[in-house]
């Protein structure tokens, strides 16, 4: 494993051949000079030599292109590393030089069917302290896997780690003993690895069916491991701000050593990915591959299981400083939002007006008219509302309780609760038009609420147990501050123009 800096003495340029495709979410404005998107969003601009490589490969659309051209090939790095296009690696088959590492506690049936899955990949399990060792042992034994064991539980990083050190691999893919990858997603992850940049590629994890009743088909639409439909560069600030290490595959010489923080019992995942960031590396999500994972069904399980999500804010509130703020709200959005929520459109309207055009006067070095801030000001106010939504059925869960109890009685209470609600309805209606199972929107909303609450709880139970009110505060932006001034020299910046 490398040291800590190793990561950015690299050469990440792109192997020729490398296709690209712009990321849906991408928008490229004033005529393909300027493009807004990425992880985290942003505001991006192009010089002249760049635009028709660009606009060959918006021409493209989803099928994307390799343009082994010398500004091709940097515009497509540059693309790829703020996260305004996707890779296209096309699957390739084994033999493929992976260790799989199972990190393991009891659950030796789990164990039997997860290195069955992994058949012909050679294999280390990390018995952590199980009480009866003899199953894992049989277990392990049957399917020819290498078997250490810690003398007592040392939690999930520490058995990572101890494997990690084991392989002789160049890859190792983490597979946890309740996970079952599916056929050929060793053959789906490794090429993203031809991006000498990727450090861990996530496969999709889904609930393996539990049956018809009611939690199993809420799981099946909505599980915590589940990251979605959409490859996305996994980034703090972005789309997916994580992914979990249910199932991870990743480079050994870009991880540090130790690559697992060994205090933290829950969030160890969330840190490992973050690092790789800080250090320059790239971590992507990739839902071509599929793990089936066993849920938990039963409800006090379940709803044990996020809470325990929930307290491992604390610990990673202290270790990234900012980045667990529940919200990021502007204080013009702020003000827009507070006075639709107290009925008075005109005066929000002016206020959003007047933020648009000081955001313009700020954007007027970038080739782009008055819409870019006015699309800004609109895409950051719902941004916002959904992102108080949020933290009012989590982190602020007393105060969202509150908010759907006076619904009825309050303005403002309706408007908070609508702030709640709308982006679980969406939700809804994007999981039935993927063909989801049928959960009826009443249900659904009820267990997302208390799914929601139960992590809340969580973050609300580390905060007071480590006397930290970080995971709990929002990070308001205010106009006219240091932090402003830099957000818009990020924006003119965010995308040398390739030479």
């Amino acid at each position: 494993m490398t040291g800590s800096g190793a990561g950015e003495r690299r050469s990440f340029a792109l192997p020729a051949g490398f296709a690209v495709a712009l990321d849906p979410g991408t928008a490229l404005r004033s005529g393909g000079r300027v493009a807004t998107g990425g992880a985290p969003w942003k505001v991006v601009r192009f010089a002249e030599a760049a635009r028709p490589h660009l606009a060959a490969l918006h021409r493209a659309g989803p099928r994307g292109a390799a343009d082994d051209s010398p500004i091709g090939r940097a515009l497509a790095r540059r693309l790829l590393d703020h996260g305004l296009a996707l890779p296209l690696p096309a699957p390739r088959p084994g033999p493929h030089d992976v260790t799989v590492v199972i990190p393991a506690f009891g659950r030796a049936a789990e164990l039997d069917a997860t290195l069955a899955a992994v058949k012909g990949v050679p294999a280390i399990v990390v018995d952590d302290g199980s009480p009866d060792p003899e199953p894992l042992r049989r277990a392990a034994e049957a399917h020819g896997a290498r078997l250490v064991r810690h003398a007592r539980n040392r939690g999930p990083a520490a058995a990572r780690n101890t494997g990690l050190r084991l392989a002789r691999t160049p890859f190792v893919a983490f597979v946890d003993s309740d996970c079952r990858p599916e056929h050929g997603w060793l053959d789906t992850l490794m090429p993203h690895f031809d991006d000498p940049r990727v450090a861990a590629v996530a496969p999709r994890v889904v609930p393996s069916s539990g049956g018809t009743r009611l939690l199993a088909r809420y799981e099946a639409a909505r599980s915590a491991l589940d990251m979605g439909r959409r490859p996305a560069l996994v980034r703090p600030g972005g789309r997916l701000g994580f992914v979990p290490t249910a199932t991870l595959l990743v480079r050994v010489a870009a991880l540090d050593d130790p690559p697992f923080d060994e205090r933290l019992r829950l969030g160890e995942d969330v840190d490992f990915v973050w690092r790789l960031g800080d250090r320059g590396w790239n971590v992507r999500y990739e839902p071509a591959a599929r793990v089936a994972h066993t849920p938990r069904l039963r409800p006090a399980d379940w709803a044990r299981r996020r809470h325990q999500y929930g307290t491992s804010a604390a610990d990673l509130a202290r270790r990234h400083p900012g980045r667990l703020a529940p919200a990021r709200p502007s204080a013009w959005n702020l003000a827009v939002l507070a006075l639709l929520a107290r009925g008075h459109p005109a005066p929000a309207a002016a206020c959003a007006g007047a933020a648009a055009a000081l955001l313009a006067r700020r954007l007027s070095r970038l080739p782009a008219d008055w819409s870019l801030a006015a699309a800004i000001v609109a895409q950051g106010t719902v941004a916002d509302a959904a992102a108080i939504g949020h933290a009012l059925r989590r982190e602020w869960w007393p105060a969202g309780l509150l908010a759907l109890a006076t619904a009825p009685r309050s303005r403002t209470a309706r408007a908070a609760t609508a702030a709640m609600l709308a982006p679980i309805a969406l939700e809804w209606l994007r999981e039935s038009r993927g063909g989801g199972p049928a959960v009826d929107p009443v249900r659904y909303t009820v267990l997302r609420l208390a799914e929601d609450v139960a992590y809340g709880s969580g973050v609300t139970a580390a905060a007071l147990r480590q006397r930290s009110a970080a995971p709990l505060l929002p990070d308001v932006r205010l106009p006219g501050t240091r932090t402003a001034r830099r957000w818009y020299e990020r924006a003119k910046a965010a995308l040398n123009p390739p030479r």
